[in-house]
């Protein structure tokens, strides 16, 4: 398992994020601090009833200081922009960096799926991807962080015995050894470095 200090040495231009039981508060506690000039863009699939509308735009836009939105379909991704997936579709990532919505069957019962995400994501963009899988009560996103890594990403994953299901963590851990396990503390000082780190003109996307 690499530092965070060699983490730090990778240039990132996009943030997936993957959570299911236990996120909600997981992700209000890692995005506490968040500066409003933070740059990078971060996507994030939190697993929703399909049933219902998600507040969570809402509810995160009232705490941070940057732009958080749901993320619609054929949108241009944005710096510094926290998008979240709604409920009852697939979000992916096409290789010109806008999103996708898609309304396929469920992938380990869950619609959107982190695995969904987390895949396009590492075809859009690369090694310039850091994959980011915290608590959850099922093994949605460990084979997406597993395709980040393959392809030259950033892996991290919630530390077990922090969240407040094991599942999806200790999932990951082996499908692929992720270059860092981290406390929620951890990943958030870990996102404000690869912030600092990254580069300011996005590179083209990978060639088909």
């Amino acid at each position: 398992m690499n530092t965070v200090k060699s983490a730090e040495k990778q240039s990132i231009e996009a943030v997936v994020i993957g959570a299911s039981a236990g996120g909600v508060q997981a992700l209000l506690t890692l995005f506490s601090g968040l500066p409003a000039d933070f740059r990078l863009p971060i996507v994030v699939v939190l697993h929703l009833p399909e049933d219902r509308d998600s507040k969570l735009a809402e509810i995160f836009q009232h705490r941070l200081p940057i732009p958080v939105r749901e993320a619609a379909d054929k949108e241009r991704i944005a710096p510094g922009t926290l998008y979240f997936a709604g409920p009852g579709y697939h979000l992916s990532v096409e290789r010109d960096r806008t999103f996708s919505l898609s309304g396929e069957e469920p992938v380990h019962y869950s619609r959107p799926s982190i695995d969904v995400l987390m895949e396009s994501a590492a075809d859009a963009y690369g090694a310039r991807l850091a994959g980011i899988l915290l608590t959850g009560a099922n093994i949605d996103g460990a084979a997406g962080l597993a395709k980040i890594g393959e392809q030259g990403g950033l892996t991290v994953v919630q530390d077990p015995a922090q969240a407040q299901a094991r599942t999806m963590p200790e999932a990951a851990i082996r499908k692929r050894q992720p270059h860092l396990i981290l406390t929620l503390d951890g990943i958030r000082s870990l996102l404000l470095q690869l912030d600092t780190s990254s580069c300011p003109t996005p590179t083209p996307p990978p060639n088909s």
